[in-house]
């Protein structure tokens, strides 16, 4: 790995609203900057505002203000949504500044010695809300291809760039270096649009037509072309022209990531710029695909815009940057639903990483009263463990490659098979069985085990969820220990130190068991709205015993998800004579209490396959959460919980 790594979004549209969109790049560029500031590199993560041009303009003007404090308004909705959601940029750039004017006029300057900026008059089709233009073969049903507008016809004189002259220096350097353009896919669009003669840009607009923008430095009857303006951006942050040092240490490491949309300015235009002035292009531009929303594409008209903010209310940032980067492969385009987010909080986020926190943290209660046990020595090791450290260093070496490609949600899939590993570890090892034989040595090695494999976790998932990896932190009792936090100290299984004491907080991620109201509302339903069922269709209230009133069909028998569980840990309830908490494998792990205390002592649950209704509504007894109800019978004798007479697979349904 090289020592320096510099990542950069597309500097976004100041008039823009913030949707889902923009927050996918900018999560996407977040958590590739954290990882490789935890694997010990330099690191220049920037994104910013694009706040000149004839639209910004034309909105100032309808609003009554000067084009500078109307950006000064908008820029504000970018930069606190990014701090909401933890967004780590070292630099957020507007095209206003007067550092980025300085360099786009000194782009300008160099172009004209070298003889690559001249006058010319054009006509041409023009699309005002695009800001460009586009010849007669380029539309579609004579409107704007971009954006399906009317386009006007312009004639004006305007300076030009000779980016034609770089036609077969462009193709070269994309077929001589196959990881400038990612994906592949992007990469061959372009080498298709390059079979044609590449033609000259148009880098200016008449200030007799707009004002808004970075004056042409030779001529201030016209200011620079808002496209051109805005790439330059890239070098300015990164030091071109004034710290040049800075900017050759970030720039041989640079990597664009942006939406497909944008693809031919940042292949075609920008490289083309750089040579013009003698620089290097970019080592790498990433173009990724677009999201639909429950398979429709974003659209105002539509009404299905995803505000990011509304989302973070609901499910909170973590989870939300979690669902981006895990759902679709990056490059690829994504849909966007409610059903498929609540799906991976409750399944991988709840089920899946919280479980194992919680169960570990209340077994080291329990076993050890919170305290993490010494490291063992190797002799206290069995292949159950040896196994799962070599897991360990498998999956981080794994992640360091995807992180390389950008292929985050193969990395998290990685982590997430590691996770999975660790519950089948606490499932084998059974330390409630090694603690109730008093086999402390064991005990203690495998609960070191556990919670060296839970510091890994946290490590591996902090960049995605940099929230959740300090929630963990503190949790298992090294928030402090900065050291034990970073990529690098995942080379050593076994830093985690003995003697450190846990603290058991909330649910990483509590279960969404109700379907929120903005689901509701973004797939075209509403409680509201629903069918309620007639009085004379309402269940009537049967007496206890046989009777037509209590007969069901089979239908409605169908409908009662009854499943094998077995008891994984079980305790009473503080403050209660009756109810004892109960943590199974049900083919997932969940919670149950049930009022047996009178009757059965948590120890003796511990290890039986029970039966229980696992569909049945979420309740709270005594403050505890209850997600199912086991199966029992009660006579005068008490209460008699409903086993199994042979073995049976956690989660089998009983019919």
């Amino acid at each position: 790995m090289s020592e320096t790594f510099y990542v950069t979004t597309p500097i976004y549209y100041v008039n823009d609203v913030p949707h889902i969109g923009h927050l996918y790049t900018t999560v996407a560029a977040d958590v590739i900057s954290r990882y490789m500031r935890s694997a010990g590199k330099k690191v220049m993560f920037l994104t910013g505002t694009d706040e000149h041009g004839q639209k910004v303009e034309q909105a100032a003007m309808e609003r009554g203000l000067a084009p500078k404090d109307h950006c000064d308004e908008m820029v504000v909705r970018f930069q606190e949504l990014w701090r909401r959601f933890a967004i780590s940029n070292d630099d957020f750039i507007r095209t206003t500044e007067p550092r980025h004017t300085a360099i786009v006029q000194k782009f300008m300057e160099i172009l004209k010695e070298h003889g690559d900026i001249y006058t010319s008059t054009y006509s041409g089709l023009y699309c005002v809300p695009d800001e460009r233009f586009w010849t007669e073969k380029d539309l579609v049903d004579g409107n704007c291809p971009d954006c399906g507008r009317e386009v006007v016809r312009i004639d004006e004189s305007n300076y030009f760039f000779r980016m034609g002259n770089y036609h077969e220096w462009l193709r070269k350097h994309i077929e001589d270096n196959p990881g400038f353009i990612r994906p592949k896919t992007r990469r061959n669009e372009i080498l298709g649009f390059l079979k044609k003669p590449l033609a000259d840009l148009c880098v200016s607009r008449p200030k007799e037509r707009l004002h808004w923008g970075v004056e042409i430095p030779f001529d201030s009857d016209y200011v620079t072309y808002v496209w051109f303006d805005a790439l330059i951006n890239y070098v300015t942050a990164s030091g071109y022209g004034v710290d040049d040092e800075k900017f050759r240490s970030f720039w041989e490491n640079s990597t664009h990531l942006i939406g497909k949309d944008i693809l031919t300015t940042h292949t075609v235009y920008w490289p083309t710029m750089l040579k013009g002035i003698g620089l290097p292009p970019p080592k790498r531009v990433f173009a990724h695909g677009w999201w639909t929303v429950e398979g429709q594409k974003m659209s105002k008209s539509i009404g299905n815009v995803v505000e990011p903010n509304l989302l973070a209310d609901e499910y909170g940032h973590d989870a939300i940057r979690y669902f981006l980067l895990r759902e679709v492969p990056f490059g690829l385009d994504g849909d966007f639903s409610h059903s498929a987010l609540i799906g991976r909080i409750n399944s991988d986020l709840a089920n899946d990483l919280g479980n194992l926190l919680q169960r570990s943290l209340g077994m080291l209660d329990k076993y050890r009263e919170g305290e993490i046990p010494e490291k063992p020595a190797d002799a206290d090791l069995g292949d159950a463990e040896k196994a799962l450290s070599e897991h360990a260093a498998g999956t981080a070496s794994a992640i360091a490659g995807y992180m390389d490609d950008l292929a985050f949600d193969r990395a998290l899939k990685s982590i997430w098979g590691f996770i999975g590993n660790a519950n089948k570890y606490i499932d084998s090892a059974a330390p409630w069985t090694l603690f109730k034989d008093n086999a402390q040595q064991k005990l203690d090695a495998v609960m070191y085990t556990l919670f060296e494999a839970i510091r890994h976790t946290a490590v591996m998932i902090s960049p995605y969820m940099p929230e959740t990896g300090h929630k963990m932190f503190r949790q298992i009792g090294i928030v402090k220990m900065k050291e034990l936090h970073t990529v690098t100290s995942l080379d050593e299984w076994g830093a985690l130190p003995g003697g450190t004491k846990t603290f058991r907080g909330p649910a990483l991620f509590p279960r969404i068991e109700t379907v929120p109201e903005i689901a509701k509302t973004a797939s075209g339903t509403s409680s509201e709205n629903e069918e309620k069922p007639k009085s004379s269709e309402k269940k009537k209230k049967g007496a206890k015993g046989k009777g037509k009133d209590n007969m069901i069909s089979i239908e409605d028998f169908a409908n009662v998800e009854m499943v094998a569980a077995r008891v994984l840990e079980a305790e009473k309830v503080p403050k209660s004579k009756k109810l004892i908490r109960l943590i199974v494998n049900a083919g997932e792990e969940r919670q149950l209490v049930a009022g047996i205390a009178e009757n059965y002592e948590p120890k003796d649950l511990v290890g039986k396959t029970i039966a229980i209704v696992a569909n049945l509504k979420p309740a709270k007894l005594m403050g505890v959460e209850s997600r199912g109800m086991l199966l029992a019978a009660e006579d005068d004798s008490g209460i008699h919980v409903l086993t199994f007479e042979k073995d049976v697979k956690p989660g089998t349904r009983i019919k």
